[in-house]
């Protein structure tokens, strides 16, 4: 291979990169290039390839058509990435959106695992004291003993970047690093990149939140199709730009607010409580009420009893004290599938992990409300060509981008995997006299801001229908956008409920500190 002169700030750079799938394309002649002590934030719908391009520079793919060039001596040299383990060894590292942590080993176990030369006997202090002492340089402190499955979300994902970073990457890629995190992480994560690239480390920042890439990011690429529409200066440009260049179009605002009176009370909670996986109380004594035709807010930091909240009311979780009622009648203690019975439906939080069954066809995912019924079900068996017919409808309906009803779930973008959830979801809750309670957890966190138009849209419309929306949300903008009233929650308890109309992001943020509102 020979040597490519270039400007001497380039890191790395992607010439013509093309990847292909059966039946998608999806990177078209891509070119990027990736400065030297430079955040660079790649933007982009769900589906538009930005994944998969980071999945060719790390080695994860190879490229069908394009080159990739490395800095080296002050010029660009073309290399062929054969695999992670090589991409690494040329200083490039990636930290998947999906963490790839060993939930049993300890924090040190899980740096060093994989690595060569590794001795047989290790010194565990050693090594955890390298480990401790490179998380607190990049302000990712973290306790090197500690077991995977004892630590939080964001403390985990500290674990993945000093995965990268002990290796000795020069160029990391963070693929949707915020999308699990709590603002406070969040804004965490962003001094650590800023520390980072002080010290000449390029940044690729995969992203959906505009407000973050306009705090975090020095220069933007925006994909839409799996083609480069536009790299620019974050200074130059503005939100409403960036996301008009994503969805090749002007965004809608948010659904308005309903106004008038609420329909009959569908969900009823009284003095609630339940314990967590560690026999600790989660919920304590919570009432609330929701109304047909409301949406109901949920705001809180992560860890508040948010998530327990939704498994009760759907059945996954059992209380230890209150009563559940769904239009008037006692639900305490019903399973899950009593609960779909009753007419309460449920948007998880966990798309792939819990709403989809990843290696399943998008027709198998889309039939698990329905399959036990005709027109489906022919006494124990199913009608596969009915399955296809149904999915093929709910595909158009919904706007699901996928190749067919047979691709697995798994290969779907996130913002497509939300919507065929909500295919389902909301296609069941129409079967409820009366309206459905949907249980929405988090239900456009990680997607781009088209995805995030099209499931608020789709949440208001069932609001509008009659059904009560129970929103579990971080993002305080779109519960005072969509949220008819808003119940805060901290340690497991109700704050305060306040209408957005009355209330401010100043007051809520108090709330979800705990000063409960008198």
């Amino acid at each position: 291979m020979t040597d490519v002169t270039t400007i001497p700030d380039v890191a790395v750079q992607l010439a013509g990169v093309t990847k292909r799938f059966p039946g998608v394309l999806a990177n078209d002649s891509v070119d990027l290039d990736v400065r030297r002590g430079e955040i660079h934030a790649l933007l982009g719908e769900n589906g538009a390839g930005k994944s998969t391009l980071m999945s060719v520079l790390c080695g994860l793919y190879r490229p069908d058509e394009g080159t990739i060039s490395l800095a080296s001596d002050g010029r660009l040299k073309p290399v062929d990435i054969r695999s992670p383990r090589h991409a690494i060894e040329l200083g490039i590292g990636m930290v998947h959106q999906h963490f790839k942590l060993v939930r049993s080993l300890s924090v040190t176990e899980n740096v060093i695992i994989g690595m060569d030369g590794v001795p047989l006997r290790l010194d565990v202090d050693k090594l955890g004291a390298e480990i401790a002492e490179i998380g607190l340089r990049y302000h990712m402190p973290v306790e090197p003993g500690a077991t995977i499955w004892q630590l939080s979300v964001g403390e985990q994902q500290r674990v993945e970047i000093l995965k990268v970073l002990y290796r000795g990457a020069d160029v990391l890629i963070l693929d949707e690093p915020t999308a699990v995190l709590t603002p406070k992480e969040s804004q965490d994560l962003g001094r650590t990149l800023r520390t980072m690239v002080a010290e000449g480390k390029s940044i690729i920042f995969i992203s959906h939140k505009l407000d973050e890439v306009m705090s975090f990011a020095d220069r933007v690429t925006v994909l839409r199709q799996g083609r480069n529409v536009a790299t620019l200066d974050v200074s130059a440009t503005s939100k409403g730009e960036l996301a008009k260049l994503m969805v090749g179009r002007e965004l809608s605002a948010p659904p308005a607010r309903r106004a008038g009176e609420l329909g009959t009370t569908l969900l009823e909670l009284k003095g609630v409580s339940t314990l967590n996986d560690r026999g600790l109380p989660a919920l304590r004594e919570i009432s609330l009420t929701l109304g047909g035709g409301e949406i109901l807010g949920i705001a809180g930091v992560a860890g508040n009893g948010q998530r327990f909240l939704a498994e009760v009311v759907t059945g996954l979780r059992p209380t230890t004290g209150g009563a559940i009622e769904v239009r008037g009648k006692d639900r305490t203690g019903a399973s899950p599938r009593e609960m779909i019975s009753a007419g309460v439906v449920h948007v998880p939080s966990d798309r792939l992990g819990m709403g989809l069954a990843g290696n399943l066809s998008l027709a198998d995912n889309l039939a698990m409300r329905s399959y036990r019924r005709p027109p489906l079900a022919k006494g124990i068996f199913l009608d596969r060509r009915k399955m296809v017919v149904e999915a093929n409808g709910l595909i158009e309906r919904f706007n699901v981008m996928t190749p067919g009803p047979a691709t697995p779930a798994r290969s779907l973008s996130g913002g497509n995997q939300q919507k065929a959830i909500l295919a389902r979801e909301i296609t069941a809750g129409h079967e409820a006299a009366g309206g459905a309670v949907i249980v929405a957890a988090y239900p456009t966190r990680g997607l781009d801001v088209g995805a995030i138009e099209s499931v608020r849209a789709r949440l208001a419309e069932e609001r509008d229908r009659g059904s009560g929306v129970l929103l579990i949300s971080e993002d305080l903008d779109e519960l005072m956008a969509m949220a008819d009233r808003i119940a805060v929650f901290h340690g497991g308890e109700v704050m305060g409920i306040v209408a957005p109309s009355e209330t401010s992001i100043e007051e809520l943020g108090l709330l979800m500190a705990g000063e409960r509102r008198t």
